[in-house]
């Protein structure tokens, strides 16, 4: 088992190599495995897909279960983990600090800190203090004795505020405060995508996984994109998969999406 620091060396050589490499988002720890199984390089958590397996919609889970959860899948493989810790599951500067300090204990070697409030009626931080909770978990980090990284999300497009021009000044503001890398997810075409590469200095993570959003990771790397990840979007292809079997089952009766499920062996396989 590779320590912390050589976990935390591999995924910050991971964003400084030529081509983008993709980090896929478990939801538990057999999926963990699988990932690792297959040989992607990384893992990264996803809160929504975590809080589907509890029974809740996303934004429902405590800080603490989550960081619980973390170190669930930390301990899970070989991988490097980085944690989805929502807007840091705090109002306050040392309570932002203290989130990611307990991120790092749980073994993750990387974590992502949100813009957004969690409220319907103003959804998204003001600027300044935005860029101070990003401070906050970046000084956090850095006491750190290895490279913990530290991504900054800008949510606006999640929200539908697609202002690119803000997105891009909030972006290059975390930058200002230290992230290590960026990310607003939501972004949908190629121009948007290579606008905000083009305006910071910093490797740009990309959700995909959207319908309709048909950029393949050879694409995403030519347009100079470092990081892609799927966020929930692989708990919900399960959940996609679960819903239709049961409906199959339910309303006719028939089992045909056996013959799509993956084999017995197969799992076993992947899971030694």
């Amino acid at each position: 088992m590779p320590t912390l620091a050589q976990k935390a060396e591999s995924f910050r050589a991971l964003r400084h190599t030529d081509r983008a490499f993709i980090i896929p988002n478990p939801w538990d720890i057999g999926t963990a495995r699988l990932l690792a199984g297959m040989g992607f390089q990384a893992l990264a958590t996803t809160s929504a897909g975590y809080a589907y397996t509890l029974g809740v919609p996303d934004y429902q889970v405590n800080r603490d279960r989550m960081l619980a959860h973390v170190a669930e899948l930390a301990a899970a493989t070989d991988l490097p983990v980085s944690a989805d810790m929502e807007s840091g599951y705090a109002d306050t500067l040392d309570g932002i600090a203290e989130t990611y300090r307990l991120t790092a204990q749980a073994g993750a070697v990387g974590a992502s800190i949100e813009d957004a409030t969690g409220r319907a009626d103003d959804p998204i931080y003001d600027l300044a203090e935005a860029v101070d909770r990003v401070r906050a978990a970046v000084e956090a980090v850095r006491s750190l004795t290895y490279p913990f990284t530290l991504t900054a999300r800008a949510e606006n497009h999640l929200h539908g505020r697609t202002d690119l021009k803000d997105t891009i000044r909030r972006l290059q503001a975390y930058q200002e405060a230290g992230a290590d890398v960026l990310y607003a997810p939501g972004l949908r075409t190629q121009e948007d995508i290579t606008a905000v590469v083009s305006s910071v200095d910093l490797p740009v993570n990309v959700l995909m996984g959207a319908p309709g959003i048909n950029l393949s990771a050879h694409d995403l790397s030519d347009i100079g994109v470092k990081r892609i990840s799927v966020g929930s979007t692989l708990s919900r292809a399960a959940l996609g998969a679960f819903l239709r079997a049961s409906r199959e089952m339910l309303e006719h009766g028939t089992f045909t999406f056996g013959e799509d499920a993956v084999s017995y062996a197969d799992i076993a396989r992947l899971l030694k």
